[in-house]
C-alpha cells in the first residue's frame, strides 16, 4: 500500500485555449493513474464533491496517482459550461497532465454522474479503461458514448436506488456494450452518501487490475 500524499496544485491546458485548475496526488510508486471527473456544474458539482473527494483522498493509499480538476467554468477554471460536449476536451487536458506527471502508467478515467457521461464520450488512445460511477447515460446523445463499443474495459458502478439510472434501467441501456461490467452498490442512491468507501474500493481494484493486464487498443 502507498503512503500519505500531499496534493500538488496543477494547471491543465485545453486544446481550445483554456486553463483549468486541478490537484495531483502522487504516492511516488504508483502502479496506475486515475483521472477524476466531477458531477454537473449546474448542480454545484466540483472536484471537491463527495465521491470525487473520497477517491482523491483514498486512492493514493492503493498505489494510484490521482488527478482531480474542475471542468471549464467551475471554481477558478476558465471558460463557460458547455453541456457536456466541450467538456470532453477538458478530459483530454486532464489526461495530458496526468500522463506527463506519471509517465508510463496505465491511465483510467473515473467520472461520477455528469463526469461519468462525459468520460464515456472520450476514447483517447492513452486510456486503459473507464470507471463510470452513477452514470445517468443521458447527459449526451447516445451516439457520443464512444466507449460503449471500444474493446478496452469499462466498469459501471450503479447505486441500487439511483434516482436517474437505476440498475435495471442501466442494464437495458448498456446491452450490446463491449468489455463492460456493472457493479451495483447495495442501498446507495445517486449521491452515494455512506457508500463512498465501497466505490473507492471498486475503483482501486479496477485500476489495479489494469496495471497488470496486457494493453488492449480500442
Amino acid at each position: 500500500m502507498g503512503h500519505d500524499t500531499d496534493p500538488t496544485p496543477i494547471e491543465l491546458h485545453t486544446a481550445d485555449g483554456l486553463v483549468l485548475e486541478g490537484e495531483l496526488a502522487d504516492p511516488g510508486d504508483a502502479v496506475a493513474a486515475v483521472l477524476l471527473a466531477h458531477p454537473h456544474p449546474a448542480q454545484g458539482g466540483s472536484m471537491r464533491s463527495l465521491v470525487t473527494s473520497e477517491l482523491f483522498g483514498s486512492l493514493p493509499g492503493h498505489d494510484l496517482a490521482v488527478l482531480r480538476f474542475n471542468f471549464r467554468s467551475v471554481g477558478s477554471s476558465e471558460g463557460t459550461h458547455g453541456g457536456g460536449e466541450p467538456e470532453r476536451v477538458d478530459i483530454v487536458a486532464g489526461l495530458d497532465s496526468l500522463a506527463a506527471a506519471v509517465p508510463d502508467r496505465p491511465l483510467v478515467v473515473a467520472g461520477w454522474s455528469f463526469g461519468a457521461d462525459v468520460s464515456l464520450a472520450v476514447t483517447d488512445e492513452r486510456l486503459a479503461g473507464w470507471c463510470a460511477i452513477a452514470p445517468p447515460l443521458r447527459i449526451l446523445d447516445e451516439d457520443l458514448f464512444l466507449a460503449a463499443h471500444d474493446q478496452r474495459p469499462k466498469l459501471l458502478v450503479v447505486p441500487e436506488h439511483d434516482q436517474f439510472n437505476p440498475p435495471d434501467h442501466c442494464r437495458a441501456k448498456i446491452e450490446g456494450w463491449t468489455a463492460t461490467t456493472m457493479e451495483v452498490i447495495s442501498g446507495g442512491d445517486h449521491f452515494l452518501v455512506g457508500r463512498t468507501a465501497k466505490v473507492a474500493k471498486l475503483v482501486a481494484e479496477f485500476a489495479g487490475e489494469l496495471a497488470t493486464a496486457p494493453k488492449t487498443n480500442g
